[in-house]
């Protein structure tokens, strides 16, 4: 006889009906907001309608209009998903629908605040749910020039957008969670949000933004803490966006008429990289953006000043983050001394970066490393970018004496070259592994039950020890890190040497 089970749940908007399979409740596709649409494009999330009778949510939603990744079957979802401004859905799997509050965990998903979605085949939520009797929720949020695009000088004001779009949808999505989460039976009070890369960076702009505050209790932050661009060159870059389509300041309302490829797809002027520009204008070219309203300062200065410190955190960062990147960059390999210069250059002041260069090439020489040019930079690139942000948010919050926990991955991708690499973890995280790149066996597996049950340890408890993996120490005096990898094991102050050079960079030149 075969049973039959009630999916239908109250929500503040309506009824919704999902389904069951495999033990979990699952549903697909739930509106958090007005659909960004027409007159609603650029502006704030707006509030849901209301919506009468039972609404179906077994599928998932459109995802917000992306280009694809240039680092191809790494990131790409095995099947390409349905792309649409009306984007801002959420998808839930709970291992029942009762009063049980259960813990909550939000996933933010990465992409360099362009590419990704939360219903991505990359990180499916169902193992995570069913392993730790949690509930797991995955959002979308707008992205690239309708996410993270400042127009609001550009335009004179016609287009009002902060640059923060997305980020305000992830917060809107937050308020969903908080309102609704204990029928799908969640913790309202015991919420985690965690992310990878750009997941990672959007929750240390999380913990910084008032608006944001009691939202959540923990964060997980995977590579990444605190990626922004300053307010001046955000204006430039909107004003050049509209330099790039041909559209002059009064004629801003026609950015309104465009079709999502069409600004997808729009090009930048190039923009001739100067000292003083060269840490502003780094990295992608769309990226939250500390306005002094919506985001007031730098995350990593916010968090510094308290604006964080009723959370508990648990970050990190890959052994060799930037070989992702350095894998799609044929001109890597060829780089000489010059080059190197050069290269550091349009991440770092030559004040701050001709030091660097030096003192990574000496520790690499006394390890026996490889002190290439290549090496060099690839290894700048990851400590500033994900490594650094992730320990000073982690010293933060120790300062504060705010719980905070550290990792440092140091798994080798299957991969020739790539090392421990940008994006590796997550594959871990989820329990999806790709046998070419993340590898596959006996240790592998192992390392997916240690990270899955620590994720899950800190979401029920805020503390990451578990039986599978141990204790896992605070991040203290001595700096205690997690090494997780084929030899999982806590080191104090790992590559301690490299992270001491940073301590004369400020906040301003991270991430």
């Amino acid at each position: 006889m075969s049973q039959t089970f009630n999916t239908i749940v109250n929500t503040t908007s309506g009824k919704l009906q999902g389904q069951h399979e495999d033990g979990l409740y699952v549903f697909r596709g739930i509106p958090y907001a007005a659909p960004p649409t027409g007159k609603r494009r650029w502006l704030p999330p707006q509030p849901l309608e209301p919506w009468r009778g039972v609404r179906e949510a077994k599928s998932f939603g459109d995802i917000a209009p992306q280009s694809n990744s240039p680092f191809g079957a790494f990131r790409e979802p095995a099947a390409p998903e349905p792309q649409g401004e009306d984007c801002l859905f959420l998808n839930i799997w709970s291992p029942g629908l009762d009063d049980r509050r259960r813990p909550v965990m939000v996933w933010i998903h990465g992409g360099a605040f362009s590419r990704g979605s939360g219903s991505s085949s990359r990180h499916p939520a169902d193992t995570l749910a069913r392993r730790g009797n949690a509930v797991l929720v995955t959002i979308n949020y707008r992205l690239g020039p309708l996410g993270f695009l400042r127009l609001k000088e550009a335009t004179n004001g016609l287009i009002p957008a902060t640059g923060n779009e997305g980020l305000l949808d992830q917060i809107a999505a937050l308020r969903w969670v908080n309102d609704n989460i204990a029928a799908f039976g969640g913790d309202p009070a015991n919420i985690t949000v965690f992310g990878e890369s750009a997941g990672a960076m959007s929750v240390g702009c999380l913990l910084a933004m008032p608006q944001a505050r009691g939202l959540f209790q923990k964060a997980i932050l995977q590579s990444g803490a605190s990626t922004f661009r300053p307010r001046d060159p955000a204006v430039r870059i909107g004003e050049r966006f509209l330099e790039g389509l041909g559209i002059e300041a009064k004629n801003a309302s026609i950015l309104m008429s465009l079709t999502t490829e069409m600004l997808i797809q729009a090009q930048l002027p190039p923009l001739t990289p100067t000292r003083a520009a060269a840490s502003s204008n780094r990295g992608a070219t769309f990226k939250p953006v500390v306005d002094g309203e919506t985001l007031p300062e730098i995350p990593l200065d916010a968090i510094q000043r308290g604006s964080a410190k009723d959370v508990i955190v648990l970050t990190g960062s890959n052994l060799e983050e930037a070989k992702l990147f350095g894998a799609t960059s044929p001109a890597l390999k060829n780089l000489d001394e010059d080059g190197l210069v050069k290269r550091v250059q349009r991440q770092l002041p030559l004040d701050y970066g001709k030091p660097l260069i030096e003192q990574y090439r000496n520790i690499r020489k006394k390890r026996g490393l490889d002190a290439s040019p290549a090496e060099i930079l690839m290894a700048i690139q990851t400590d500033q970018q994900f490594r650094i942000p992730d320990v000073r948010l982690a010293e933060t919050q120790r300062r504060l004496d705010v719980k905070a926990y550290s990792y440092l991955f140091d798994w080798k991708a299957a991969t020739p070259g790539l090392g421990a690499c940008h994006a590796l973890d997550v594959g871990f995280v989820f329990n999806c592994l790709d046998a070419g790149f993340h590898g596959s066996g006996p240790a592998a597996e192992r390392l997916v039950g240690f990270m899955q049950d620590a994720w899950l340890a800190f979401a029920r408890t805020g503390d990451p020890s578990c039986e599978s993996l141990g204790e896992w120490p605070l991040y203290g005096d001595t700096r205690e890190t997690m090494i997780l990898g084929e030899d999982c094991r806590v080191e104090a102050a790992p590559y301690e040497e490299e992270r001491r050079i940073w301590d004369s960079v400020p906040n301003i030149h991270l991430g």
